[in-house]
């Protein structure tokens, strides 16, 4: 079993780090590139989501949607990218709201 992936900022990736995770801290235009060695590698990738915004997002959409290396996007910790709001999409698509 391999370590996750953490793809990130600097400051977050330090706890990843200590969590037990590889990092990667890409620079600006290497995003896609990035995510891409990271799934040839690992079971598991986290992206925070100001990484997210920057990537491709054909690219991002199908490792997310592969059935491995399993990919997710994590809130950024300072709250500069807000998360998809995933409750307010799901009641759209159940037809709940208007």
């Amino acid at each position: 079993m391999t370590a996750p992936v953490y793809i990130g900022d600097e400051v977050s990736a330090a706890g990843w780090r200590l969590a037990g995770a590889t990092v990667a801290v890409p620079a600006h235009g290497s995003e896609t590139a990035t995510l891409s060695q990271a799934c040839a590698g690992a079971e598991l990738v986290l992206v925070s989501a100001a990484v997210a915004e920057r990537i491709d997002a054909g690219v991002l959409a199908a490792a997310a949607l592969a059935l491995a290396p399993l990919v997710l996007v994590v809130p950024d910790p300072q709250g500069a990218v807000a998360p998809a709001d995933l409750a307010g999409r799901l009641r759209a698509q159940l037809g709940l709201e208007a």
